[in-house]
């Protein structure tokens, strides 16, 4: 499967790069390199200097593959990775292309 606008709340967001362009934890925003670890509830970025654990539910990520940009809103990434695909179908719906 390739990545595309609608999918990526779908597919594997480990070995992404992702940014945080907004979080209602302002210390947050800001905070980019590659994830490479997800639970539940958060996403570890490994920055340059040291890896940072970022809350999904209340940050707007940009994640980027093959040089493409993707914005995603926590809520639409808030579970379990072996469970997004069952519960994340109701925002892919809503995504657009």
């Amino acid at each position: 499967m390739s990545y595309n606008n609608k999918s990526i709340v779908l597919h594997e967001l480990i070995g992404l790069d992702a940014e945080v362009i907004n979080c209602s934890d302002r210390s947050q925003i800001g905070v980019k390199g590659r994830i490479i670890n997800e639970t539940k509830n958060l996403l570890l970025i490994k920055c340059d200097d040291a890896t940072r654990k970022v809350v999904k539910k209340s940050c707007v990520f940009r994640f980027r593959h093959n040089g493409q940009g993707f914005v995603v809103n926590g809520e639409e990434i808030d579970f379990r990775p072996h469970e997004r695909i069952e519960k994340s179908l109701k925002y892919y719906k809503k995504r657009k292309l």
